[in-house]
């Protein structure tokens, strides 16, 4: 680790001043972090947040929601394929099960298993920002948001037109038939910009014949959303989005058994929300949402009645926000409803039910000072009753300086996987208790408009902490409250534009970051049986991104980044891709490079990742 550093920062250093950036820079202090009730933006938050910005994703290597993700510091990325077929996702040390994914603030909640909240019916290029929430969210969001959430925020309509990105790539390495690995997609999006109203809907089709054996995938992506004003101040919300993915899972799940091992995952997604103002001060936001998710796992796909799991999750929401602006600060209430069924070959016939209630309250009277408190009350029909009270700090000095502290709680329930799985390499366990966690974090910002710091340290203690143990190699995973999880970090990151360069005959813009985050975990096991750990021992130790690009001759742009990482147990790698594009009129034409350097490194379980992958693309608006 202390080799990569420096060598890290000088490829920064470097790039920064050599590379591209195809977009006009925007500010990010202007990102306005979109909470269910009390909104603020970047530049006044009290939290550690990353926010990928549209400028970000125009320009990073990423052709998946997940590949994006892999560039914010803190956020582990453990993918199974490409692409992101599968991929589970967490944050600063936690399991992808403690992680709460949001789309537009709807709640992506799957009680079947966190390793379907990234089967989502959008792609990158409908895509406005991510805000990534690091710590404990449950004040914010309620049960699930342990480690922290992420909220994916969809472009607004602004006018009409149609765009569209092709593209096609390859490893250039051969199959058993002698074939070529290969992708391809087709991604499409109309925009329909009225008087009273707007409307997007888009559509894409994704698919390959894998990188190694049985991992080809085919995914069909299909998604709208609307706006519709009424009268002065009103607003309705509508969107809904469905995703078709199947991939060969080799090894995925139960390597080496599952060599053979094919999964589809359908997804629905519903949402209807309603914004209006009754009086001068208050403003209610009732909003109705559904999922529904089919996942079908053939073990071996050659004969299907063998091991074969079918389960269909449904999950409807009722929240109803209310926020209240009055000359003693910002009040923030509402309550949610959510019930969670599943029919399942394997977990059986299964529903719960949860009421949330959130009060909060942010005040901002004193000069330079802003301060949010508040508590979720949490009440489910499988454990009770449960408070999580959360706060956060922060003063503003010298103008562009911030100290800044937060203090929260959070839970987390059992899947019903964790409960209820039954095979033989599987086995649930219905006596599951939640997780339960207390979080502290401090630190110094700088925002200005061109330059963004963040230093912070945290402490984070999980009791009751769920993960798959056994006693020996041959017996049976089985999920148990197994230890007390106690996690110290500290981060690192900064993020420099220089905005447009009119005075430069090469440069028309660059902008370059770096981050690097560090986590300490201890496990203190309750369990003397538990020998063996899936998840608590694969938490990323050290972890550093790097992105430098710059816009130049005003049709050119280059994008470098690399990411290293370093796990408890596994040895350290660095990736390091690229993006070169050249921009035509109403047009682009873009080369990524994905693992340059052919570098081989596994994320999750037995997985071995794609190496080098050359992908060549074409995108156009009208």
């Amino acid at each position: 680790m202390k080799k990569v550093l420096p060598v890290m920062v000088a490829f920064m250093l470097s790039a920064g001043y050599a590379a591209a950036q195809s977009d006009t820079t925007n500010n990010l202090n202007e990102v306005l972090v979109r909470e269910n009730r009390l909104k603020l933006p970047f530049s006044k938050q009290n939290r550690n947040i990353w926010i990928i910005d549209n400028q970000q994703i125009k320009n990073l290597p990423s052709r998946s929601i997940s590949e994006l993700l892999s560039y914010a510091t803190g956020v582990d990325v453990r993918q199974r394929g490409p692409g992101g077929v599968q991929a589970d996702i967490s944050i600063d040390g936690g399991t992808f099960d403690q992680t709460l994914v949001l789309l537009n603030g709807v709640k992506v909640t799957d009680p079947q298993t966190g390793h379907n909240m990234m089967n989502l019916p959008i792609s990158v290029d409908d895509i406005d920002h991510i805000e990534v929430l690091r710590g404990s969210a449950s004040r914010i969001y309620g049960i699930n948001a342990l480690n922290g959430a992420i909220n994916i925020v969809t472009k607004s309509v602004i006018s009409t037109g149609i765009s569209a990105n092709v593209f096609t790539g390859s490893s250039f390495k051969k199959n058993e038939s002698g074939d070529l690995y290969g992708n391809y997609g087709v991604r499409a999006t109309g925009t329909l910009a009225m008087k009273e109203s707007s409307h997007m809907f888009s559509v894409g089709q994704e698919a390959g014949n894998g990188y190694r054996h049985n991992t080809a995938f085919d995914n069909q992506k299909v998604y709208y959303q609307g706006k519709v004003n009424v009268g002065e101040s009103d607003q309705l919300d509508i969107s809904g989005g469905y995703i078709h993915n199947n991939y060969g899972a080799n090894g995925y799940y139960s390597a080496p058994g599952d060599i053979e091992s094919e999964e589809t995952v359908k997804t629905a997604l519903a949402a209807v929300a309603y914004k209006t103002k009754l009086t001068s001060f208050w403003t209610l936001l009732p909003r109705l949402s559904y999922r529904n998710n089919v996942d079908d796992y053939l073990y071996i796909k050659q004969t299907p009645d063998k091991f074969h799991n079918h389960h269909v999750t449904q999950v409807l929401s009722a929240e109803l926000n209310n926020v209240f602006d009055t000359s003693l600060g910002e009040f923030g209430l509402g309550i949610e409803g959510r019930k969670e069924k599943i029919n399942s070959t394997n977990l059986g016939k299964r529903n719960r039910d949860n009421l949330g209630i959130y009060g909060e309250y942010k005040f901002d009277k004193v000069e330079n000072l802003i301060v949010n408190l508040g508590t979720y009350v949490n009440y489910n029909s499988d454990f009770d009753w449960q408070v999580m009270p959360g706060l956060d700090a922060g003063y503003t000095f010298l103008g562009n300086w911030k100290i800044f502290v937060n203090v929260g709680t959070g839970e987390r329930l059992p899947t019903f996987t964790d409960l209820y799985y039954k095979g033989p390499t599987n086995i649930g366990n219905d006596q599951l208790r939640p997780e339960k966690s207390r979080y502290a974090e401090g630190g110094l910002k700088y925002n200005s408009s061109h330059f963004v710091l963040n230093a912070s340290v945290f402490k984070r203690r999980i009791n009751d902490f769920i993960d798959w143990v056994k006693a020996v190699q041959t017996d049976p995973w089985q999920p148990k409250n197994f230890a007390q999880l106690n996690s110290t970090g500290y981060t690192l990151s900064a993020d420099y534009n220089t905005g447009a360069l009119n005075n430069s005959q090469l440069f028309n813009s660059m902008r370059f970051g770096l981050a690097y985050t560090h986590l300490d975990p201890k496990v203190k096991t309750i369990i003397p049986m538990a020998n063996f750990s899936r998840y608590a021992i694969e938490t990323l130790k050290n972890q550093v991104t790097a992105t430098a690009n710059a816009d130049f001759v005003k049709v050119l742009s280059l994008t470098l980044t690399a990411r290293y990482c370093e796990r408890i147990s596994y040895k350290d790698y660095t990736i390091m891709d690229a993006r070169l594009s050249y921009k035509l009129k109403k047009s682009s034409i873009y080369a990524d490079a994905s693992n340059i350097f052919d570098v081989k490194y596994i994320q999750a379980g037995a997985v071995p990742m794609p190496g080098v992958w050359a992908t060549l693309g074409y995108k156009f608006a009208l």
